[in-house]
């Protein structure tokens, strides 16, 4: 599944616990624990992980519980679940709706190949990016609880709006959902750890429900919006998923008494001050609305000769480029000890290889899901399955195998022998090197006269989500132990991006299925992933060395 910050839990401690937390809900495209902004200066904050509301004990004050946990948590839960199915289930339609043709008697956009892949990476790129302003705008503007209830319903409006056939309508529906997301997502797992402002095993223990109902909504999603998106019409799978935003929101609404004074704005600022800084943002926001809004028009029209393919493009090296001077900034100008430099390096490799395992993991939505429409054999009992609904395998795969995987890593630990930070990078890229090399031996004979059976994508996908379960624990745990105090937010931040890099890269490499062939292209990607794990492999006692003994 997509992951924004699949490894939110793994900051909350260094034990065997934060490690089966960080792999027992993962969400990619969620920007779970995700960073915020606090206070002028701008810098990052893990608020879910560091702020400690002096509330947070009135969510459980009358003395009922969910799993044993304080009974907001039943609230954050379900919010969480139906936002995931309503983002997974769309997300499963999104690459099969764009390259359908016009003519069908379900039709689609008729996009390309590459286009379609352009689109689909900066979309998913953006959902993970646009959590920065979403934290921010949190902690200073409206609080937590807010940002949720307004960020849901935009992110309704926008499943609402897709489900309007039109070209304007499904791209102005994609726009509503990236800022709704952004301002749901990092807000809603920050109330979580408010839930718990002692810290510790429990809320690391709720932390783990949580995440059971990212993995609930992220399976269910693709199994109802894919049966009504390419059984009956594309737009009443995006309508479903709409449905399911509205119900989390309906309960969310109901259940905020059981979450006391928790998410309410926070701030030493008096009202004039916050109404001043929210006229100053939005006012800085109208203007890059406006300018993406006339430099998109000038697009469609001609006016300015560029593709969406050549955006996607420059989006991506401009990002590249700019993360790779803020390196060079802080190397030499930023004033840390050699020590601290070191350790910066050290995420600075993590950055790139996240990059990488989210440009392959993330084929999910785009060539693995046009492989299982167009070349593999559907049916079962006497009826053809969509092909969005094998958009579930993976979240499926997390529920049953996140378990194991958590127990793996504490028995490990406790006997001193539970693998680093730089070989785990190693092995979750080789897992999933090793689900392309299956799924390219399984598309060599595969055309559109000779289906292929879909146990070659269940295997495929077992072993990303073995991949997956590797890398995860490493993300925002390392980078709370690595950072120099001062650069902890700011480092956080570096790792979404890299997350939001590896999504824009998915969708254009996706996009060569134009010009190759499927097995070519899966076989080129499992061996550069491959290679690259092999070289974190390599590399992996260096790169400690240089973590200072920070694991």
């Amino acid at each position: 599944m997509p992951h924004a910050c699949n490894t939110g839990p793994a900051v909350l401690a260094d034990s065997g616990t934060s490690q089966l937390l960080a792999v027992s809900g993962l969400d990619p495209n969620i920007v779970s624990c995700a960073p915020t902004y606090r206070g002028p200066s701008s810098t990052l904050e893990q608020k879910s992980v560091n702020s400690s509301s002096p509330t947070g004990g009135l969510a459980a004050s009358d003395g009922r519980t969910f799993f044993g946990h304080p009974w907001g948590l039943s609230t954050l839960f379900f919010t969480e679940m139906w936002e995931r199915f309503s983002y997974y289930g769309m997300r499963a339609l999104l690459t099969l709706f764009m390259t359908t043709a016009t003519i069908e008697s379900n039709p689609g956009l008729g996009l390309d190949v590459p286009t379609a892949g352009a689109i689909y990476g900066m979309y998913t790129a953006l959902v993970y990016i646009m959590a920065l302003p979403g934290g921010w705008i949190a902690d200073n503007l409206w609080g937590q609880r807010k940002a949720i209830w307004i960020g849901g319903w935009i992110i309704a409006l926008g499943h609402f709006t897709m489900a309007v056939p039109s070209n304007f309508t499904f791209f102005l529906g994609l726009v509503f959902i990236i800022c709704g997301t952004g301002l749901l997502k990092p807000n809603v797992s920050t109330i979580v750890g408010d839930l718990y402002p002692e810290g510790g095993a429990r809320r690391d223990a709720g932390f783990s429900v949580f995440y059971m109902g990212i993995n609930l909504g992220a399976f269910f999603g693709p199994l109802i919006t894919g049966w009504l998106g390419e059984g009956y019409h594309w737009h009443w799978g995006f309508g479903a998923a709409g449905v399911g935003m509205v119900l989390g929101l309906i309960q969310y609404r109901i259940g905020q008494p059981h979450l006391g004074d928790i998410g309410h704005l926070r701030t030493d600022k008096t009202p004039e001050e916050v109404a001043a800084l929210s006229k100053k943002f939005f006012g800085s926001l109208a203007a890059v609305v406006t300018a993406v809004v006339a430099f998109a028009f000038l697009v469609s029209n001609g006016t300015i000769a560029v593709s969406i393919i050549q955006i996607a493009q420059a989006l991506g090296y401009s990002v590249l480029i700019l993360v790779a001077l803020y390196f060079v900034y802080v190397w030499t100008l930023g004033g840390h000890t050699p020590e601290e430099n070191k350790r910066m390096a050290v995420i600075f490799w993590l950055f790139l290889m996240i990059a990488v395992f989210w440009s392959g993991f993330e084929q999910a939505g785009t060539s693995l899901n046009l492989f299982a429409r167009d070349l593999t054999d559907r049916t079962m009992f006497g009826m053809e399955i969509p092909a969005s609904t094998l958009q579930s395998i993976n979240a499926g795969f997390i529920i049953l195998l996140a378990p194991v995987f958590g127990m793996l890593w504490v028995w490990l630990d406790s006997r001193q022998v539970n693998p680093s930070i730089p070989v785990k990078a190693g092995l979750g890229l080789l897992g999933l090197a090793m689900g392309f090399f299956v799924l390219a031996w399984g598309a060599a004979n595969a055309s559109p006269d000779s289906l292929v059976s879909p146990s070659w994508l269940v295997v495929t996908y077992f072993l990303h989500t073995v991949g997956e379960l590797c890398i995860s624990p490493i993300g925002l745990s390392a980078i709370t132990k690595l950072s120099p105090t001062r650069r902890v937010g700011q480092m956080m931040g570096i790792w979404f991006v890299g997350a939001a890099l590896g999504n824009l890269f998915a969708g254009l490499v996706a996009g060569q299925l134009e010009t190759m062939m499927p097995a070519d292209l899966f076989r080129t990607v499992a061996m550069i992933i491959g290679g690259v794990g092999i070289l974190a492999l390599v590399v992996s006692q260096p790169v400690k060395k240089m973590m200072g003994g920070r694991e």
